[in-house]
């Protein structure tokens, strides 16, 4: 019986490898494509329930792939190695997207300069500061990290982005960060930090172009919000993730 058991749920993961390879996951309820991913961190057994129940408790595959590892280890069948596993996927596409967005892209518009910077903040559970920099022909040079933690302690912030401009050879730049409180609005402090950061880089030559605040798949541009007057100007990032 447990032979004929294992026969059925090699069977069964057999045909669902298949159809991802000859298909992709289009159309698929969020459960399959969990109970796929399942599939390489418990080689053994049914895991479908798993998927289920994984679902139920966080909401979503977005929710399960999010949750913090001691989290997914509270649910009966979730050891280390299936976490690790779990919480590797937007670690990797975090990594994936950004090597689609080297150096030399043509950067105009805060849009485009979204999709490049989007993927360094994607998954973040802590506020990241990012600076982007383009050359006087609006091209790509890099993207480089900042600092971590509150956007606020601007010292650091203003130091780095002063050197990574001058090392990379910057005309023009973007600044961005993220607002782990699920509010994308800039703050007071936010809009503070932009304008410092604007006056200590103008001198050497850099001009920030604008300071993008994101929050899942949305961006808002601080000199968009800044034009637009009291309320903001909210800007649905193109080309969600």
């Amino acid at each position: 019986m447990a032979e004929k058991k294992r026969a059925v749920h090699a069977g069964h993961r057999g045909r669902v490898k298949r159809e991802f390879l000859t298909r992709g996951i289009e159309g698929w309820p969020d459960h399959k494509v969990l109970e796929l991913i399942l599939f390489y961190a418990i080689p053994q057994g049914d895991v479908n329930p798993l998927a289920h129940e994984l679902i139920d408790r966080f909401g979503s595959l977005s929710g399960v792939l999010d949750a913090l590892p001691e989290e997914l280890m509270k649910v009966k069948g979730m050891g280390e190695h299936s976490s690790t596993m779990l919480k590797l996927f937007p670690a990797v596409m975090g990594r994936y997207l950004e090597g689609r967005t080297g150096p030399g892209r043509l950067i105009h518009t805060a849009a485009e300069a979204g999709h490049v910077l989007a993927p360094c903040l994607y998954g973040a559970r802590n506020e990241m500061v990012y600076i982007l920099c383009l050359d006087a022909k609006e091209k790509l040079l890099g993207v480089r990290k900042l600092s971590e933690g509150n956007i606020c302690s601007s010292d650091v912030t203003i130091r780095r982005a002063a050197e990574e401009c001058l090392a990379l050879r910057a005309t023009f730049c973007y600044l961005a960060h993220n607002h782990v409180s699920g509010v994308a609005l800039p703050s007071p402090e936010d809009v503070n930090t932009t304008q410092v950061i604007r006056a200590a880089l103008e001198p050497l030559g850099v001009r920030l172009v604008d300071h993008l605040v994101f929050v899942d798949g949305d961006l808002v541009s601080i000199r968009e919000s800044e034009a637009a007057g009291r309320g903001g100007f909210r800007m649905i990032y193109p080309g969600q993730w």
